[in-house]
């Protein structure tokens, strides 16, 4: 199965490794910037321009800052020499990581919150776009992503961030909650940090200040939706891009509560719990005696004194990974950093988020990603090359699940965005499917316009991609260079393309998203909007497969934020689902 990740999802830099894609050559004097910290030098950009590799923006989140928000890092007297990625932040050992240095499973460091920028030479009061990596919020890193290329083409500075991931970016805890932070979405508040960066320093690298958009896919897409949501984030952003997002659907009963209160198997007590079995509780009703005997200093005390690994591994055990990542508890409604209502309400009122121009949109073979490594849907020839079981079993469930996707994150949230007033937003399907077959395998079936697999167009970035055919590929080259025009001009002029019409919601038949695919006579604007309880509808009555499938399925779409946990306690043939 890992083999199988690596032909195709390795291959996809929509699922970029956690390993440096390449390192600056050699120091520059020229590139020499003054930021608020000290003096920073990088180097040539591997595709041209500058880049500046692993600059801190906040401090180590270690020891006693190991769940506190972030802070501002230490000033330098000597010039930071940056031309080398920092480390991937701590993560479950993964198809990403392979062949790199692990202990007990877990990979990365905690201290690792850096960020890197790219930017045209004579760069001056140019648009900042600040990227963020996707992964599940639980893996990923920055270090994959060369935007250099990207950069110099459409005359923007570029900054890549990393933040921390899993329980170490999301963990809400009566223990460690203060009056000066009652959150526990850590990593949401790396973003607003590194974008406090952005905003004091972004003239020293060319960039204006006044003018920054975010963009991200995956969980990069969601963290994009969760800065929209935050009141701390306004005002540190003027537009956001995001590319395949999912939403949150955790509530503070499963961040916290047991399960016998409807908490999530990885909520904060059910790990602590686990915990206290480790270390001598008898059973499971003394681990829960002695935890509330425990005062929140102790409780604070305990955790902040494991391992990276021990973390991890507490969280392991409360439920299987899905696709290498963390199954838990994230993006808290806590009413200081996000919003207490539905992320659906906040988007819907006009002072329910920060109203900045959007674009959010999907691929059109979403789930392919996932599927494809579904022993419910393909076998492993030689146990590495997928083979699909039912062409047509595997294709329309994708479409089910893909639609699904498609009207609960984008077409619903667009709607809700335009229903608050909004006018300025925009909205694409990715449809690029013509990948060469790899090792007998025909990856434009198997995988086609999957989740991830846009991500090389946006950046500009074919490099080592097999995926996507080789350096002479006309039509390939063609779209690229047109997403990253539309995303470039988003980001200089706050809309893209006058071919690109906004998300239309006055009739049924008006433009909704613009399709790209290839040749370019492809690319036009298409007016369709995905229901998802018809697409959830359409997935549950399929007669090819069992209930005892349809219900582990369900019960991964509701962790991934696709369906709400009240509309899959309705389907009653799959009672208990979480």
């Amino acid at each position: 199965m890992r083999s199988a990740a690596v032909l195709l999802l390795c291959l996809a830099s929509g699922c970029s490794s956690v390993r440096p894609a390449w390192s600056v050559e050699r120091a520059l004097d020229e590139t020499r910037r003054t930021t608020t910290e000290g003096d920073v030098i990088g180097g040539a950009g591997k595709r041209g321009g500058f880049a500046w590799l692993g600059i801190p923006f906040a401090r180590a989140p270690v020891d006693a800052l190991r769940w506190r928000p972030p802070q501002p890092p230490p000033a330098h007297a000597e010039a930071l020499v940056a031309t080398r990625y920092a480390r991937a932040c701590v993560q479950p050992k993964n198809f990403l990581t392979l062949n790199e240095p692990d202990q007990q499973g877990t990979f990365g460091s905690e201290d690792c919150l850096y960020l890197n920028v790219f930017a045209p030479p004579q760069a001056e009061a140019l648009p900042v776009m600040v990227w963020v990596h996707g992964g599940g919020n639980s893996l990923g890193s920055a270090a994959g992503f060369d935007l250099s290329h990207f950069a110099v083409r459409e005359h923007v500075v570029v900054v890549s961030v990393q933040y921390r991931l899993g329980p170490f970016g999301w963990l809400s805890h009566p223990a460690l909650q203060n009056d000066e932070d009652a959150s526990g979405n850590y990593g949401t508040l790396d973003l607003i940090r590194a974008l406090e960066w952005v905003r004091d320093n972004a003239k020293a690298f060319g960039g204006d200040a006044g003018n920054v958009t975010v963009f991200g896919e995956s969980a990069g897409g969601t963290d994009t939706y969760s800065l929209l949501l935050s009141p701390k984030a306004k005002g540190l952003f003027h537009r956001a891009i995001a590319q395949s997002p999912f939403l949150s659907r955790t509530s503070l009963t499963q961040a916290q509560g047991f399960i016998e209160a409807q908490g999530h198997p990885n909520s904060s007590n059910e790990v602590l719990l686990r915990l206290l079995l480790k270390r001598g509780a008898r059973n499971r009703d003394d681990a829960r005696e002695k935890l509330q005997l425990m005062p929140p200093e102790a409780i604070t005390t305990l955790l902040r004194s494991l391992k990276a690994y021990e973390v991890l591994e507490l969280y392991r055990e409360g439920a299987p990974l899905i696709g290498g990542q963390l199954d838990m508890p994230m993006l808290f409604p806590d009413g200081k950093v996000l919003p207490a209502a539905s992320w659906f309400e906040s988007f819907a009122r006009e002072d329910g988020w920060n109203r900045v121009p959007v674009i959010t949109g999907s691929n059109k073979d979403e789930a392919k990603l996932f599927q494809a490594f579904d022993p419910h849907y393909v076998w492993m020839l030689f146990g590495f090359l997928p083979r699909i079981r039912d062409d047509e079993r595997y294709e329309a469930t994708a479409s089910h699940i893909t639609r699904l996707w498609r009207g609960w994150c984008v077409d619903s949230v667009a709607q809700a965005m335009r229903a608050s007033g909004a006018t300025d937003v925009w909205s694409y399907r990715f449809d690029w499917a013509y990948q060469p077959r790899l090792l007998g395998t025909d990856v434009a079936k198997v995988a086609g316009a999957a989740h991830g697999f846009e991500i090389p167009f946006v950046h500009g970035d074919f490099d080592g991609q097999q995926l996507y055919g080789g350096p002479e590929n006309a039509g390939r080259d063609a779209l690229s260079d047109r997403m990253m025009d539309e995303w470039g001009k988003f980001a200089h002029d706050g809309k893209p393309s006058a071919a690109w019409s906004v998300y239309d919601t006055s009739s049924p038949d008006a433009p909704k998203y613009l399709v790209f695919d290839t040749p370019l006579s492809r690319v036009k604007m298409a007016s369709g909007v995905e229901d998802p309880e018809a697409a959830l509808t359409g997935l549950l009555s399929d007669p090819r497969s069992e209930w005892t499938e349809k219900c582990e399925g369900l019960s991964k779409l509701v962790g991934m934020g696709f369906v709400a946990q009240e509309r899959a306690t309705q389907v009653t043939e799959c009672s208990g689902v979480k």
